[in-house]
């Protein structure tokens, strides 16, 4: 450590004594020493230690021009936050007060001149030692702090890839795109921020609602994709989707798990009640009211095993008659103005132009305290 401490270190000496400079740069310079640089006019020594970036100032108290506590003060609010750069006071006046009015400003320790050059050189390299120590410890700190960033990505991925799975499985058995669950998850973003819903629900939004269909695992084929009317008892059967995603999701502490699972269970209320479950109006959470009126969109826009593909204006047209009925009226708004400002038909390409998986925030993957 002593031999890297010497290498490595940047010495600013300030004191207006000549002698006194060339004494200390002499002895130093014998313990080898080389990164030193001094002043003796104390006017010019900011914009040398902006320059310079030393690792250790040695300053002089008793200066013409700027007194030594003057610059000590200056030189310390240069000093980005948290870092440690050690300032050794050397004076000759030993009084209490001047040692500690320097120690208050921030300087490390404090040397009386003349200086016992042995003890001189011991001060300095300690205090060059301490500042390595604190250097090399930011550094690991950084790494770590780096590995943990790294970590978080890595989790966010992962937990992003299982949610698309997840979402998949149940969607590819009518969609053989698997694109259904996506295109809702954005639609319904797209709908939560126009009707100005925080951001953070938003992508909450975007992560969870592509699993609204999840519980279609527990209902089998010859229902699901039946081409002709269900009957009742086979309606009934596919109702039961939404208890089975419910239980799925159920149990999570993590918020977008929490909020898939309302949007599971809820996503087939009507804004009047006449849903699956009789729940109507505000009392139906607006994650899956967002979702119900993005997927009726996308359902109608696309074909499936069992039906082809409205135009956009019938679908609208149907969507209209539902408004205040089967969906929120501020939502059938919004979507509205989507459609006039956006291609709601083209949403395939803008998942393929999205930047990252899922725009999911750490917060969101963070499980809550009960």
């Amino acid at each position: 450590m002593r031999k890297d401490v010497i290498k490595r270190s940047k010495i600013l000496i300030v004191d207006d004594q000549e002698a006194n400079v060339a004494l200390l740069v002499s002895i130093l310079r014998e313990r080898g020493f080389i990164g030193i640089q001094s002043l003796t006019d104390a006017r010019l020594v900011l914009p040398l230690f902006a320059e310079f970036e030393p690792d250790l100032v040695v300053l002089d108290l008793r200066m013409p021009h700027v007194g030594g506590l003057s610059l000590l003060k200056q030189l310390r609010s240069r000093i980005p936050e948290g870092e440690y750069l050690p300032f050794l006071i050397v004076s000759g006046d030993s009084s209490e007060q001047s040692k500690q009015a320097a120690l208050t400003l921030g300087a490390k320790d404090f040397l009386t001149k003349p200086l016992r050059l042995t003890e001189a050189v011991l001060r300095i390299y300690n205090l060059l030692e301490t500042r390595f120590l604190y250097l090399e410890l930011q550094e690991q700190n950084r790494l770590l702090d780096e590995r943990v960033r790294e970590r978080t990505r890595d989790l966010q991925l992962a937990h992003d890839q299982i949610l698309r799975h997840l979402a998949l499985a149940a969607d590819y058995r009518d969609d053989l795109t698997g694109l259904h669950a996506q295109r809702v998850g954005l639609l319904a973003a797209l709908l939560a921020q126009t009707i100005g819903v925080p951001e953070e629900e938003v992508k909450l939004i975007r992560g969870a609602a592509p699993l609204h269909d999840l519980g279609k695992i527990g209902i089998p084929d010859h229902i699901l994709l039946k081409s002709g009317k269900l009957t009742q008892e086979e309606f009934e059967v596919v109702k039961t989707h939404v208890a089975i995603g419910g239980r799925i999701l159920s149990g999570s502490s993590f918020p977008l798990l929490k909020m898939a699972e309302q949007i599971a269970r809820y996503h087939h209320e009507h804004w009047d009640g006449s849903g699956y479950l009789s729940i109507k109006g505000d009392a139906i959470p607006l994650a899956a009211r967002v979702t119900a009126i993005a997927d009726t969109f996308d359902v109608l826009t696309h074909s499936r095993p069992y039906k082809s593909a409205s135009p956009l204006e019938e679908v609208l047209a149907e969507i209209t008659k539902e408004r205040g009925r089967q969906f929120d009226p501020e939502l059938v708004d919004a979507l509205l103005k989507l459609v006039a400002v956006q291609d709601l038909l083209n949403l395939d390409q803008a998942l393929l132009e999205e930047s990252g998986p899922v725009l999911v925030s750490e917060s969101a993957l963070a499980p809550v305290e009960s």
